[in-house]
């Protein structure tokens, strides 16, 4: 049994991958692919670590959580996502790092599936920009207090990465920057389900279309029905030419205004984080998904 495991991160997704691939149940189903039902999963999954904390899953334990969500015999692959498994969001920023939990979270769900080959995926974002959207998303009201004694300056999506890899070392690891994400959502969708790449799913062009104006979007699907792309480098080129001349600029700018944060520091954080991807680009065992030709639409 292959677990797929979307870790989030917050602020990133939203519940859009999980509302796209649920809305395709019965295609992906005659695929071997169960996209399970967060309100069967996300509760018991809770309830064990909770009941288990540092001692190792049971094979029994494994196989009741794994018949509580599959119903069908022919499930090869289960999706499973949500954002708080790493963290909720008031931990998100901890110690200098992202999720500091991670360390003793990771190992104790690994333990869930410990017969199964578990994947990783995860979606990172500018510290500038995700410090702002997980701060609000924490319902703390003092950003001072959130902060604690992090210091963004110090924060890396590669640090992460590299404390999964070493407390899960033999889980494979799919990122990509959320900033991207409008590009290779389609790639996104399936890799982290698994599909084939004959299969187009319903509502795939859901989260552009948030992005775009309703006029821009209506003429781009028009484009594509008489243009079907033959690839993702195609769907790509599309999806940038009408992003570059429909994109609502309220939903592609953000504003960042946070106590103490001047201009200087937002750019600051931009330069690390893109040298923080050239770390990623480069490690063993980590797959990051990225858009041809180097460009991103935000």
């Amino acid at each position: 049994m292959q677990i797929a495991l979307h870790l989030g991160a917050h602020c990133t997704d939203e519940g859009r991958l999980l509302r796209c691939l649920i809305k395709n149940t019965d295609k992906l189903v005659e695929q071997g692919i169960l996209v399970a039902d967060p309100n069967r999963y996300r509760p018991m999954i809770r309830e064990a670590l909770q009941v288990l904390k540092d001692a190792p899953a049971t094979p029994e334990t494994e196989q009741t959580l794994i018949d509580a969500m599959v119903e069908e015999e022919e499930v090869e692959r289960i999706v499973l996502s949500h954002d708080a498994f790493l963290g909720v969001a008031r931990r998100a920023v901890d110690r200098n790092q992202f999720y500091g939990g991670t360390g003793y979270r990771m190992p104790r769900i690994r333990s869930l599936f410990a017969s199964c080959e578990l994947e990783l995926f995860i979606a990172i974002a500018n510290p500038a920009t995700f410090i702002p959207d997980v701060f609000q998303k924490s319902a703390e009201e003092d950003f001072t207090q959130f902060l604690g004694d992090t210091d963004p300056g110090r924060l890396r999506w590669s640090n992460l990465l590299a404390r999964l890899k070493e407390v899960v070392p033999d889980t494979p690891i799919t990122v990509w920057c959320n900033e991207d994400t409008p590009l290779i959502w389609h790639r996104v969708l399936r890799q982290v389900s698994g599909h084939d790449e004959f299969t187009v799913l319903d509502g795939s062009d859901d989260f552009v279309a948030q992005l775009m104006t309703k006029r821009g979007f209506a003429r781009m699907r028009s484009y594509l029905e008489g243009h079907p792309p033959q690839n993702d480098r195609q769907r790509q080129r599309v999806l940038e030419a009408f992003l570059e001349k429909f994109a609502r600029p309220d939903a592609l700018e953000q504003e960042i205004d946070l106590p103490g944060w001047t201009a200087q520091d937002v750019d600051q954080l931009t330069v690390q984080y893109e040298a923080d991807i050239d770390v990623i680009r480069n490690m063993p065992n980590v797959r990051l998904i990225e858009p041809w030709l180097g460009s991103r639409p935000v």
